[in-house]
């Protein structure tokens, strides 16, 4: 979701940086988008984007086979796609697609960009971009999402837990949360002197 004052200049430069994404090998230090784990796969996140296509939304950028030579030739890389002229109903709006595609809608006010975020059947993550500190807080601790970022995105360190709400999953990756999803507890008292159990009747 992007604020309809900022839409046309943030759009412009979000379709030049995708366009300077380098597709391939990803052993090589200077590729950012590397393939699709199968063939199949890639085949659906193409059907994402021509559903978002039949059901009126441009396709802005990318979305299609990138052919690539050598170690890595026969394998299924995508250009990054952007759909712009997107409505909250189109299935690669609501659906998660786990490919290299991003569908850009126009909000007005805080209180509807929150509304319609949170009005998804997923909550893996979500983020704010903002100068306003004190507003970002406020928006994501109501966003209805497992990890949130505030002016950056897609960061997964080992120290803390990762995980989604809703149909984006149950339980936590990664940190103490990861380990005590692993544990069974027991508890165990020893008494090293007279036991004591308390008043158990009271002497006249």
């Amino acid at each position: 979701f992007v604020q309809r004052g900022v839409y046309e200049e943030f759009l412009k430069e979000f379709v030049k940086q995708a366009k300077l994404m380098k597709v391939g090998d990803p052993m090589n230090d200077d590729t950012t988008v590397g393939g699709t784990i199968s063939e199949d796969h890639a085949r659906k996140v193409l059907g994402y984007i021509e559903s978002a296509r039949s059901e009126g939304a441009t396709v802005a950028c990318g979305g299609e086979r990138v052919i690539v030579e050598g170690d890595c030739a026969g394998g299924w890389y995508l250009s990054p796609a952007i759909l712009t002229d997107c409505t909250d109903g189109m299935k690669a709006v609501k659906e998660e697609i786990f490919g290299a595609v991003a569908a850009v809608l126009v909000f007005d006010t805080e209180e509807e960009a929150l509304e319609r975020a949170n009005n998804t059947d997923f909550g893996l993550a979500a983020g704010v971009f903002t100068k306003d500190v004190t507003r970002a807080h406020r928006v994501v601790n109501k966003l209805e999402a497992g990890t949130t970022y505030i002016n950056t995105f897609n960061l997964a360190p080992a120290e803390l837990p990762f995980g989604g709400y809703k149909m984006s999953g149950i339980g936590r990756e990664n940190g103490l949360a990861a380990i005590e999803h692993y544990t069974q507890y027991k508890t165990v008292y020893v008494e090293m002197n007279d036991v004591d159990c308390g008043p158990l009747f009271q002497e006249d």
